[in-house]
Formats: structure tokens, sequence, C-alpha cells
């Protein structure tokens, strides 16, 4: 995803921050749910803690929506938190 273009050479055009030591509340970042693979999912991290990351999925429908997850490059979610 990181320097994805498309066929006519755009750019993508989100910037993510794929390194958990920097990570900070406002990154946005590629997450996964846990009963998806490596599918990958846009979010905006809300808040970062020790062992673990709150991210908004910035659902339009739902914009106070919070879903924790793992505090690596790829956050990965549960699927009862990001799946109603």
């Amino acid at each position: 995803m990181q320097n994805m273009q498309s066929n006519e050479g755009e750019q993508c055009p989100f910037t993510f921050n794929f390194d958990p030591a920097t990570f900070k509340a406002g990154d946005v970042v590629s997450y996964r749910v846990e009963s998806l693979g490596d599918f990958p999912f846009i979010g905006t991290l809300l808040e970062v803690q020790r062992d673990y990351v709150v991210i908004s999925p910035n659902d339009p429908g739902d914009p106070h929506r919070r879903m924790k997850g793992t505090r690596e490059s790829r956050p990965v979610v549960p699927h009862a938190e990001a799946i109603d």
C-alpha cells in the first residue's frame, strides 16, 4: 500500500505510519481484522498505549466508533470490535 500507484500513475492519497515505535494520535494506519486475514482497512489512531492502540475506522455512519487493536506495524482488531 505504501507507494501504491494506479494505472494512470496516481499515487495513493494516504500516508501510513507502519512504525509502532513512533505511533501517535492522529496517525493514519492500515489495520487488519483478525477474521479477515491480511485484508487492509484504513483508520486513524485516537490513542496510543504501551500494549495497544485505539483506532477510529472513520465511519461516517458512526463517527464515535472506537476499536482496540494490537500495537504492531499493521494493528489487528478483534472481529467483534470491527464487525457489528
